[in-house]
């Protein structure tokens, strides 16, 4: 069996980001099946160049090797933080050449899909009807909804037009791959048979985060030695109301050893750092991005980790990946999200939900966890052994090798 994946915000271990695809992927490839994805030559969340695209070259025929995991780069035009319009100027040019990029591919068996950004999901389409090849679409946001929801997207017409190109997908799709189970049942709502959708959800490798020996990397780096950290390991753009995180940062001030990290990048960076400035806070530290090797030593650090969206209802369907990787490692959360994520937080007893929005409930919760120590540790650990047994990216491989060989006609590994 040979996968072709088409995700232009692929992220290999050597990136910053979720790597859920590259886990996936590098399992099917040990199982003895190829599996190859085509990237953009950019990093989605700096919209510089991607690490490997610089040594292997945008469109190389040789690609990168990722433990055997194939990565071909598409060109992209490096707009994706200048505006909407340009973000979708880029998102167009890697739709249309990662195409050609995909059609060199030889010999490929089954061609998935990923969405959002849609666009690309419209590639992965086109090149399973040139390739005369199975079509597997993976949701990992609901898109449009997620971007009217947001006011991203408010152009009646627009909003039509990409509902209609969500559904004409749908319906071309063989089969859908969902990460969150509130994704199923929109579906199912849309009136998609449920045995045309799968449900595997974002989940970790548990054993990358377990970290015997720390080595206060970070801590010296920013020289936190003694500080209780609060921990934000992601994305910084609209979509993660990290506002709120300096005004919590403020309210905390009286507590001299908690310090906030804010580990990651993206559009909205900038002007956080410029707020932090301006408010005077002095408790929170912006380290810029760190590779996803890297993040095990960073959570390992930390006492507390955080999670945060905007308060849309949209965002109560999703399975936050970072959440995942602080579960693994052990750390109890401060979740700032309702919904699907929230009934995985309770049920592990895996941290202190609160509003979404809400300063002073992060505040209070880190409080608390910053006055009982004991209580914070067994919360951690209540996570960890909570994503073990429901989580683990090991046993959603085998589910993933077993759906690629039914959608793509042949019996997986």
């Amino acid at each position: 069996m040979h996968v072709l994946l088409i995700h232009q915000a692929f992220v290999s271990p050597n990136d910053a980001g979720g790597t859920r695809h590259y886990e996936l992927a590098r399992r099917l490839v040990d199982s003895g099946e190829q599996f190859t994805i085509v990237a953009s030559d950019l990093n989605y969340l700096t919209g510089k160049k991607a690490s490997g695209s610089e040594q292997a070259g945008a469109n190389s025929p040789s690609g990168e090797d990722y433990d055997g995991v194939r990565v071909n780069r598409a060109y992209t035009y490096p707009s994706l933080h200048k505006s909407f319009v340009w973000r979708i100027v880029s998102f167009l040019s890697f739709m249309v050449c990662s195409v050609w990029t995909a059609w060199k591919v030889k010999n490929v068996d089954l061609v998935m899909g990923t969405s959002p950004p849609i666009f690309q999901a419209i590639s992965a389409w086109v090149v399973s009807v040139l390739k005369w090849r199975p079509f597997l679409l993976e949701i990992r946001d609901l898109w449009p909804e997620f971007a009217v929801d947001m006011g991203v997207l408010k152009n009646p017409v627009l909003i039509w037009l990409a509902r209609r190109l969500e559904r004409f997908l749908y319906a071309r799709a063989k089969h859908i791959l969902v990460n969150s189970p509130a994704y199923r049942d929109y579906l199912i709502n849309m009136g998609i048979p449920a045995a045309k959708i799968s449900f595997i959800a974002n989940g970790v490798d548990p054993g990358m985060f377990f970290v015997e020996t720390q080595r206060a990397t970070l801590r010296n780096e920013f020289q936190l030695q003694d500080k209780f950290i609060v921990t934000y390991a992601g994305a910084m753009g609209m979509a993660n109301n990290l506002d709120v995180v300096l005004v919590a940062g403020k309210l905390l001030e009286d507590l001299p050893d908690v310090h906030f990290l804010m580990v990651g990048d993206g559009k909205d960076r900038a002007k956080l750092e410029v707020m932090a400035k301006e408010m005077g806070v002095k408790n929170v530290t912006f380290t810029g991005s760190r590779p996803k090797s890297q993040m095990p030593e960073v959570l390992a650090e930390s006492d507390v980790c955080l999670a945060t969206l905007r308060d849309i209802p949209m965002f109560r369907t999703t399975y936050p990946n970072k959440v995942f990787d602080y579960m693994a490692a052990a750390r109890p959360v401060v979740l700032a999200i309702d919904g699907v994520i929230r009934e995985v937080i309770e049920k592990a007893n895996g941290g202190i939900p609160v509003p979404p929005g809400n300063a002073q409930a992060i505040a209070d919760a880190v409080r608390q966890l910053h006055s009982d120590r004991a209580r914070s540790q067994e919360m951690g650990r209540s996570a960890r052994e909570y994503v073990i047994l429901n989580f683990d990216r090991n046993q959603q491989a085998l589910q993933f090798g077993e759906l690629v060989g039914q959608v793509g006609n042949r019996r997986a590994a």
